[in-house]
């Protein structure tokens, strides 16, 4: 009896010793608009290293949401990876408005750097606007920066907003096909880039054909090829096989395809390989953000033959990641999460042929008639001065030079878009200041998006049928609901324990988890509660 309760202790405490060994290396892996439904209607067809990886070994959040609006690319890198929401960090979109300089803003956008790696602007970009520390900031800020952290991604936000302040980011310059930097970061670029960039892969795929990976007819997760409302590639181009050599000489063709997330693999494969990272004692950060899913996606929605097989392909993507990092350090050596920045709405024709309710809310049509009827009421030209991402920006020169009432223009703003087809709520600064952060539903996940130098002073909310139209794009993303808030979330390696729940949780949890798994500072803006089921019980 005596050794059978000595093996238990034993079993048990080296249980628990596992958990908290730090792994040599951290890989975060971001899919850009992966929902979670994807690994259920394709996982019966993922190989055996790649997402069942994560699933078969490791230990999946199967209810894990975004918790603010909008669900856009830029705020959902950055709150990944700052703990924190736009609220704070400040990355309130891709875009928004600068009423400083009157313009639309980009979020990574920095005139004071110079592209390092092409001769474009496209390297002109930093993490000047990120207001916050982000995870991979205080793992090296822990060690006098010793950790090395890389990101990489065919987007420059998604490399540069999980770099944060202190890492590299590596992305694609879409003109030339070319992975690039920023002198932000360096003068020069690695020498391990160089070589890559001499390799002409974005060349190599100019030239291919993209084609199911199995038998078109297989692809039972999916609706027909061809489907009505889905885009054209490069506008020429419709339904598979889709041969490259025959579209526009434009890189931002390759993107389009699976062919851009192999590219991505490999350059990850030459960092792990030609790079040291995780051969010292100090963990390294290595940040993989796949753009291309998101791309794709845009362009024939989340039901399309073409999404399912860009998935396909990236589990492939995934199994070589897997087996490189186990052929350098090891399994017991690295961790490994996965989630996405977002998800997206189905294509609202996709859903009107199957007697779904659904359409598009016509944006261009409520701020005509908006802007029609606010200067007729004050008797004032142009108080409207910009709207992107639902929100509206009045001109507060304007309004304080004509003697107006400030809040009784948002009110009368946000009581005229309420009477709208198509929209559901609508509250003005005011309101939205009353309302608090740890309020759930809408009303929290405005307080969470919103930030009070960047936003706007009314904001709305549309139907969950309908989706606002964005030129060129078969769907979108962005808002409070659950087609673009339920992300996976998944984590494997050191540490790691097998297991599933299906417990609500945000994505606000995974830099505390991190922060507490390493032994590190929280970023100086996170506010959530780890993830308990990765952390030790004793």
């Amino acid at each position: 009896m005596r050794l059978i309760v000595i093996f238990i202790f034993i079993v048990c405490s080296t249980s628990a010793t596992a958990q908290e060994v730090k792994p040599k290396l951290v890989i975060g892996i971001i899919v850009d608009q992966m929902r979670q439904d994807y690994l259920l209607r394709y996982g019966n067809r993922f190989v055996e290293g790649g997402f069942n990886r994560f699933i078969n070994e490791g230990f999946s959040f199967n209810n894990i949401h975004y918790n603010y609006i909008p669900t856009k690319t830029a705020p959902g890198h950055a709150t990944v990876y700052t703990g924190a929401t736009p609220y704070l960090h400040g990355i309130i979109g891709n875009h928004w408005y600068s009423r400083d300089s009157s313009r639309v803003f980009y979020c990574v956008e920095d005139q004071k750097v110079e592209t390092v790696g092409t001769s474009t602007v496209h390297g002109k970009m930093s993490p000047a606007n990120l207001k916050t520390t982000t995870i991979t900031d205080e793992l090296r800020l822990t060690n006098q920066f010793r950790s090395k952290v890389i990101s990489l991604s065919i987007k420059d936000r998604g490399a540069i907003l999980p770099a944060g302040n202190s890492g590299l980011a590596i992305w694609m310059d879409k003109s030339e096909g070319q992975f690039i930097t920023s002198s932000y970061y360096q003068k020069t670029l690695p020498d391990w880039v160089e070589k890559f960039n001499q390799k002409g892969l974005a060349d190599e795929y100019m030239k291919s054909t993209w084609n199911t990976l199995y038998a078109i007819d297989s692809y039972r997760a999916s609706g027909p090829d061809k489907e009505a409302g889905e885009r054209t590639l490069d506008g020429r181009m419709s339904g598979f096989p889709y041969d490259l050599s025959k579209l526009n000489d434009d890189y931002g063709n390759i993107i389009k395809t699976p062919f851009g997330n192999e590219i991505l693999t490999k350059l990850a494969l030459d960092a792990i390989e030609r790079t040291d990272l995780g051969e010292d004692e100090d963990t390294d950060f290595l940040a993989i953000s796949y753009s291309s899913t998101d791309y794709i996606g845009h362009d024939s929605g989340p039901y399309s033959i073409e999404v399912e097989d860009a998935y396909l392909r990236l589990d492939q993507n995934l199994a070589k990641l897997f087996k490189a990092l186990d052929k350098k350090l090891g399994k017991e050596n690295y961790t490994i999460f996965l989630t996405a920045d977002h998800g997206v709405a189905p294509i609202p024709q996709y859903l009107l042929d199957r007697k779904f309710r659904s359409g598009y809310f016509e944006k261009s049509k409520m701020l005509e008639e908006l802007k029609s009827l606010v200067n007729k009421h004050f008797t004032q030209d142009s108080l409207i001065e910009h709207e992107i991402n639902n929100n509206i920006y009045l001109d507060h020169d304007k309004i304080r030079k004509a003697n107006l009432d400030l809040q009784e223009l948002r009110t009368f703003v946000s009581d005229y878009l309420l009477t709208f087809h198509g929209i559901a709520e609508s509250y003005t600064v005011d309101q939205i200041s009353l309302f608090s952060q740890s309020d759930s539903g809408i009303k929290g996940m405005l307080a969470r998006g919103y930030n009070s130098k960047s936003s706007g002073d009314v904001v709305y909310v549309t139907d969950p049928t309908l989706l606002v139209y964005w030129k060129g794009d078969a769907t979108n993303h962005g808002s409070g609901y659950t087609y673009d808030t339920h992300i996976p979330l998944l984590w494997y390696g050191a540490g790691i324990r097998k297991g599933k729940t299906y417990k609500y949780g945000s994505i606000t949890q995974i830099v505390p988890t991190l922060s507490m798994m390493l032994g590190i500072s929280l970023p100086n803006a996170a506010f959530d509660e780890p993830l308990y089921e990765l952390l030790p019980t004793k």
